[in-house]
């Protein structure tokens, strides 16, 4: 049943979190202003600077947006329908957009819609909620219409594309850890077109695709599917949306479930060192299994290995190897090197296939390592884009946190941070300067949720989860006013789908409200 996210982590030009994406990616971050909510639906934001005033101008400019109902038609075998919301929350009656919904039936009688978000920021929750088969088990299967959206900017709605393909390879494929001042420059130069190609060509929708605003269009989505609570499922940066909402309309929550956390008020540089610890642990954890089954092909020490992975990395950077078959792409360098790594750190299960990939390009063949690359990027080989996750991250991403354009503080950062993850820490500390360089000025704002009027939520984090690390979910598990924090021990990123004991109790909560005892450990 799993189907796992991935992203969240934020490399330089991957932005490998969610700064998260991985990478990369606030509550109190920005929409602009008005409630979106309506007195028909009956709740305003509320709590800190991310809520809106509530003005009944502001009520009565959304009103025909929560009064839509959903026109479901079938769409390769699931159903699908178009939800309209407003560009900008704060000009309701400018510009809209129409964003991508799709949905599973309950295989019984449905007791209600369950919102899924597989994270990204980028990744489609249109197909994750139509692979519904894959992602919840079967007694959420029999009770719950599963349904998906693609953010704003995201897949099929409105998607944000600024450069080509070949020009998504070069932003991929540059140097993630710059040695010097020419390098560093160089990459500066490089993300820097990036952000004025997004800025050129996104048009108005580039300015308001931060998380605020997608917790709006939840909002808005949650009434047209008539129901007075939302009941969500949110893995990885989909937890930022679903604890954004909840600070935002805490009186709307119904069963919130956020696995894989992304904290609302986790600063650029507490991601990224977050994420650079976090990779690697999983990077330890990793070799340890190879050596414990013995004759591991990286050494019989764990220093040992984990050198080799290092030295592997920088022999890439100065020296890429050639590949072929891949498009535009004729050199395999430690920034596409580090794309194929962190994916098979996203899950146990991809350990043996890592193994395999990682051994034949230390051998001089990285053909399996880019394919890796390649699945993590959404890339054919022949260098096609299956959709445009790794451009909308970006934008995503930048709009909900600010970073800084000083050289200077990347290179403090990359020392300090080597320190403590020294495979990851270096090119990790330079994971925020593609938005350093962002034309758009960031509008989130990095402050801790409350949601006090919400009722429980259910939190969940992996003691070994390299993406968002533990101490991200025990960080907002404790903000909420009502947070319970379900704890998994095992590595990969994200737990549910992947436990017996973590499905039972989210099951459990999302049908019974039900809540695991406090400090469980699965």
């Amino acid at each position: 049943m799993s189907r796992s996210s991935r992203r969240a982590l934020r490399p330089v030009a991957a932005a490998l979190t969610a700064s998260a994406l991985v990478l990369s990616g606030c509550s109190g971050g920005s929409g602009n202003g008005s409630s979106s909510s309506s007195s028909q639906v009956g709740s305003q934001p509320s709590g800190g600077s991310s809520s809106a005033s509530g003005t009944a101008a502001s009520t009565a400019g959304l009103q025909k947006f929560y009064d839509q109902k959903l026109t479901w038609s079938n769409c390769d075998g699931v159903q699908c329908a178009k939800l309209t919301v407003p560009i900008d929350y704060a000009n309701p009656s400018g510009q809209t957009i129409q964003l991508a919904i799709s949905k599973v039936p309950a295989k019984g009688k449905a007791k209600g819609s369950l919102v899924v978000n597989p994270g990204g920021p980028g990744a489609s929750g249109y197909d994750y909620g139509a692979a519904a088969d894959m992602i919840v088990t079967p007694t959420i299967r029999e009770s719950y219409d599963v349904i998906g959206f693609d953010p704003r900017g995201v897949g099929r709605s409105a998607p944000i594309t600024c450069v080509s393909d070949a020009e998504m390879d070069t932003m991929l494929g540059v140097d993630p850890t710059p040695d010097d001042k020419a390098e560093e420059t160089s990459v500066q130069a490089e993300v820097g077109k990036f952000a004025q190609a997004c800025k050129d060509k996104a048009g108005p929708l580039l300015a308001h695709v931060s998380t605020v605003e997608v917790a709006k269009d939840v909002d808005i989505l949650r009434a047209a599917l008539g129901r007075d609570k939302l009941d969500y499922l949110g893995f990885s940066y989909g937890t930022f949306i679903g604890s954004t909402y909840a600070d935002l309309f805490p009186k709307n929550v119904g069963r919130l479930v956020l696995d894989g956390v992304v904290p609302p008020d986790v600063t650029s540089d507490e991601m990224n060192l977050g994420q650079a610890t976090g990779f690697e642990q999983a990077t330890r954890s990793y070799v340890e299994d190879c050596i414990a089954k013995g004759n591991c092909y990286l050494g019989s020490t764990v220093d040992a290995a984990m050198k080799r992975i290092s030295d592997f990395l920088k022999q890439l950077d100065a020296n890429p190897l050639p590949i072929s078959g891949q498009g535009p792409v004729t050199k395999f360098t430690e920034g596409w090197a580090t794309l194929g790594l962190a994916l098979g750190f996203y899950s146990r299960d991809s350990w043996p296939g890592l193994t395999e990939a990682l051994k034949s390009a230390m051998a001089g063949d990285p053909n399996q390592l880019m394919a890796m690359a390649n699945q993590y990027a959404s890339r054919q080989p022949n260098g096609a884009y299956a959709d445009n996750s790794m451009q909308s991250f970006y934008a995503v991403s930048c709009l909900d946190r600010k970073a800084s354009s000083n050289l200077a503080d990347y290179e403090k950062a990359a020392v300090e941070f080597a320190k403590q993850a020294p495979t990851w820490g270096r090119m990790l500390a330079w994971g925020s300067l593609t938005c350093g360089e962002w034309k758009v000025p960031a509008t989130g704002k990095e402050q801790p949720v409350k949601a006090q009027d919400a009722g429980p939520i259910l939190v969940i984090g992996n003691t070994r989860d390299p993406a968002t690390p533990l101490a991200f979910a025990q960080r907002l598990a404790k903000q909420l006013a009502h947070g319970r924090l379900l704890t998994y021990d095992a590595d990969g990123h994200t737990a549910y789908g992947k436990s017996e004991c973590v499905n039972s109790a989210v099951d459990a909560y999302l049908l019974n409200g039900t809540l695991p005892p406090e400090g469980q450990v699965c």
